[in-house]
């Protein structure tokens, strides 16, 4: 492009630049506009977060007898009416939801299953990850990026699709780690029939699922600790365990606390791998306390009491949190 070309385009850019700012001069000025940007997001929030928030907890305190009819509000504007419909049909029970909860034999025995399925599940994982991480952030380690890449490619894999994978893995007839405990000359394991074992396959699962996600974290935090600290412990002749006690550790505490609060959290909601990999069996030892709150809503239409279900794991998920946080010193 010639040297006139150039100055064309420019002219012309600026013309269009000066005939922009014109018309945005002559337009009307109106106070509060910049909250116009910013009001699709509210709305989406009130619609499908804060609304369905609080109208659980409202739901909580009723019997639910069926979808609504007519409306709550009407309102005739002369043009044209218009009202907000009744959503659903209530009976106003109280706290009789919540007082069902602690004598409802099943839902204690969730709220077990998921306790029990949490202790298998989450110390192992975030100890195998706190290992993982140590040894990639090793000096002597070489290609750390493509294994922590290549480990945290799980965390990827879509609830169902994976669960499906070991469901079939886990097959007592089948299955892929029985055939290899069969060629090893080993006895097979019964991973859905029995309640252990059906906790330890999902387990299993889990840890595979979550330990790259914990890992990247941990990874993240040790990467994150002043190399000077190491070389001050070795001058004062610390090994490699005195090192790791009293330098990695503390440093790595609230890293460390986050990985633990936030894995404790995800195991109390535990949902889609329980419903594919053992479908709450056997004899209910695997269901959780989303699966109860599920087949309560939606394949009983209880709607109240599953509505008091979530509210009571999100009051025991809040005071399990803030116990962890306490004793680990946040």
């Amino acid at each position: 492009m010639s040297l006139r070309d150039k100055r064309r385009v420019q002219s012309v850019r600026t013309s269009v630049r000066t005939k922009r700012n014109a018309v945005r001069d002559a337009l009307p000025s109106f106070p509060g506009v910049p909250y116009l940007y910013i009001l699709p997001f509210y709305v989406l929030f009130g619609l499908f977060l804060a609304f369905p928030v609080a109208y659980t907890f409202y739901l909580s305190f009723f019997r639910y007898h069926g979808r609504g009819s007519g409306y709550i509000l009407e309102f005739d504007l002369f043009v044209f009416e218009f009202g907000v419909p009744r959503i659903s049909n209530l009976e106003f029970v109280g706290l009789a939801n919540y007082q069902r909860l602690f004598g409802d034999a099943l839902f204690i025995q969730s709220v077990e299953n998921t306790l029990v399925i949490t202790l298998l599940q989450m110390p192992l994982m975030v100890l195998v990850s706190l290992l993982v991480a140590l040894m990639l952030n090793a000096k002597f380690m070489q290609y750390s990026g493509y294994f922590r890449t290549a480990i945290a490619i799980p965390v990827t894999a879509n609830y169902v699709a994976y669960s499906a994978i070991f469901l079939v893995m886990f097959a007592e007839n089948f299955g892929f780690i029985n055939y290899v405990l069969t060629a090893a000359g080993l006895p097979t394991i019964p991973w859905r029939t029995d309640g252990f074992w059906s906790r330890v396959s999902l387990a299993m699962a889990l840890d595979w699922r979550w330990m790259g996600y914990n890992m990247l974290i941990l990874f993240a935090g040790l990467q994150g600790i002043d190399r000077r600290l190491y070389e001050a412990a070795e001058i004062d002749g610390a090994n490699r365990w005195e090192k790791f006690r009293y330098v990695t550790l503390p440093q790595l505490r609230p890293i460390l606390l986050f990985v633990i609060v936030l894995s404790t959290i995800g195991s109390l909601q535990l949902f889609a791998e329980p419903m594919i990999i053992t479908d709450g069996g056997p004899a209910n030892q695997t269901i959780t306390v989303v699966m109860y709150m599920y087949e309560e809503a939606f394949s009983r239409f209880n709607l109240g009491y599953a509505s008091a279900i979530t509210y009571a794991l999100v009051v025991f998920v809040t005071i399990l949190a803030y116990v962890q946080l306490k004793v680990g010193g946040e």
